[in-house]
């Protein structure tokens, strides 16, 4: 079992080690275009973390779902809106516009307002990822959401065919000084898988020297 737990923590190791790869690489890669990318998604390709550029009007003023968060020690909410796409397998992507403190949520102007000049939305195609078991049950109906929905969200904010990803801001960014505040990269990903594996390997090498003085101090049976 010792063993078996060192294995599964170098499977990890290589899997974390793609993925910190793969947020180098997207700090400098060109944008590709949004459908091509959504494309590839139909076609179960991975594009986590690719970067993608298309147009969406009236983002900063499109109505947005409030999916509870935290940044640092401060709790408030990524705001989720949706971005109709005009080729391609999916009709909508949901764009995750950024956070937004709870101290500010009041100042957050309501949907429908005057929208700012028209600018191309870039940022990063996100897997939905798997919820914490400790996350809430979302709670639509009062717009109080703790786990990404695809499906769900589009409903909820009375769009269709939404994509299996979504869209993390990356620019343009808001002008107003307390949000929506994009983040698409992780501050910081811990890697510590080598030294659970090792740990593992230490712990089933220690049990072994164990068994082993157990079985010569006994000595052989009569």
């Amino acid at each position: 079992m010792l063993i078996g737990l060192g294995m599964w923590q170098v499977r990890r190791l290589a899997w974390k080690q793609d993925l910190l790869a793969r947020v180098a690489a997207s700090e400098t890669a060109p944008a590709s275009g949004l459908p091509a990318a959504l494309g590839a998604v139909a076609r179960g390709q991975d594009v986590d973390y690719m970067r993608v550029v298309t147009d969406c009007p009236g983002l900063d003023q499109a109505p947005y779902l409030k999916l509870y968060a935290l940044q640092g020690a401060v709790a408030g909410f990524r705001a989720i809106s949706a971005c109709a796409v005009t080729e391609g397998p999916y009709r909508t992507i949901l764009v995750d516009r950024g956070f937004v403190a709870d101290t500010d949520a009041s100042r957050m102007p309501a949907p429908g307002g005057a929208a700012g000049e028209h600018r191309a939305v870039v940022g990063l195609l996100r897997a939905p990822g798997q919820a914490s078991f400790v996350a809430p049950d979302n709670r639509a109906g009062e717009n109080a959401w703790f786990r990404r929905d695809p499906q769900a969200m589009a409903a909820a904010l009375g769009v269709q065919d939404p994509a299996p990803v979504f869209l993390m801001l990356e620019s343009p960014r808001s002008e107003a000084s307390f949000g929506p505040t994009p983040a698409p990269l992780p501050r910081e990903i811990s890697n510590r898988h080598l030294g659970y594996a090792i740990t593992w390997f230490g712990l089933a090498a220690a049990l072994a020297g164990v068994i082993l003085t157990m079985v010569l101090r006994k000595g052989p049976q009569p």
